[in-house]
């Protein structure tokens, strides 16, 4: 049954689609995150490792958020590595194990490049697909993602 909300039809499947984008940026921060976790090692490395681990539960949190807004329009959640890497904004590098400091410097600028995009994405969803629940959400999500920058950034100064 399609959702009755006072959104197109043609609207919601353009959120749905912009979600789509957004949860494949934020399984592929998870995973980055999830990796570094794993493999940090070096000078404090029990803050950074629960650092890490902290991130990684906060983006899980949001992304089963984000599948569960794209539900919420009438929409089916993407969830293979296949798709998320077809949509994700984000590099990944295989077989590479950065230094403390480069996964610090590396999650930094993943989470700067979503705060852009959940920046364009909250604009179109106001503006072009008329769905204010969905620009609040991403506004939701922005905040976080600039506070883990801020955190990330600080370790870095």
């Amino acid at each position: 049954m399609k959702p009755q909300i006072g959104i197109t039809e043609n609207h919601l499947a353009n959120s749905v689609t912009l979600l789509s984008f957004v949860l494949a940026d934020g399984m592929t921060l998870y995973i980055k995150t999830r990796k570094f976790h794993w493999n940090v090692c070096g000078e404090s490395f029990m803050e950074i490792h629960k650092l890490f681990e902290n991130q990684y539960k906060q983006l899980e949190e949001s992304i089963d958020e984000i599948a569960e807004r794209i539900n919420k329009l009438g929409g089916k959640t993407i969830g293979t590595m296949a798709e998320f890497s077809q949509l994700t904004n984000l590099k990944e590098s295989p077989n590479k194990y950065p230094s403390q400091k480069e996964m610090l410097t590396e999650l930094l600028n993943d989470h700067e490049t979503v705060i852009v995009s959940l920046r364009k994405g909250i604009e179109v969803s106001e503006k072009e697909n008329k769905d204010i629940g969905t620009a609040d959400f991403l506004t939701g999500m922005l905040q976080e993602h600039e506070t883990i920058a801020w955190i990330l950034r600080r370790y870095l100064s």
